[in-house]
């Protein structure tokens, strides 16, 4: 049962599904990168969600537009550091594909979101 608008957005589930699945993946890097690159990682894929979210409770559409921008720019954000992640070799290319995928889905669904508040 949903109490809040959001929680009925695939888009926001998604993106819940995209946060698990990147933590699990950070446990096993190494432990230098917990304060470093794990820490920004978690940073930015925490903030897509929560960007659905705040913006979902906003009144206007043109709030609205601006965080689903904001989960936009996470999103890419998160795509970006676990290239480099993959670059490291702290992830497989595998999980990577697996990421991107994931990522590729979340950000057509954010798009139809934002075009759906023009």
């Amino acid at each position: 049962m949903s109490v809040f608008s959001f929680e009925n957005l695939d888009v926001w589930q998604e993106s819940r599904n995209l946060v698990k699945e990147t933590y699990l993946l950070m446990r096993v890097f190494p432990f230098e990168e917990r304060y470093a690159l794990c820490n920004q990682i978690r940073r930015a894929v925490v903030s897509v969600p929560s960007n659905i979210a705040e913006g979902a409770g906003r009144m206007s559409n043109k709030e609205k537009s601006h965080y689903i921008e904001i989960a936009y720019g996470s999103l890419m954000e998160v795509y970006c550091q676990m290239q480099i992640a993959r670059d490291l070799e702290y992830i497989s290319e595998e999980q990577l594909t697996s990421i991107r995928n994931r990522v590729f889905r979340i950000s057509k669904m954010l798009s139809a979101l934002h075009k759906s508040f023009q």
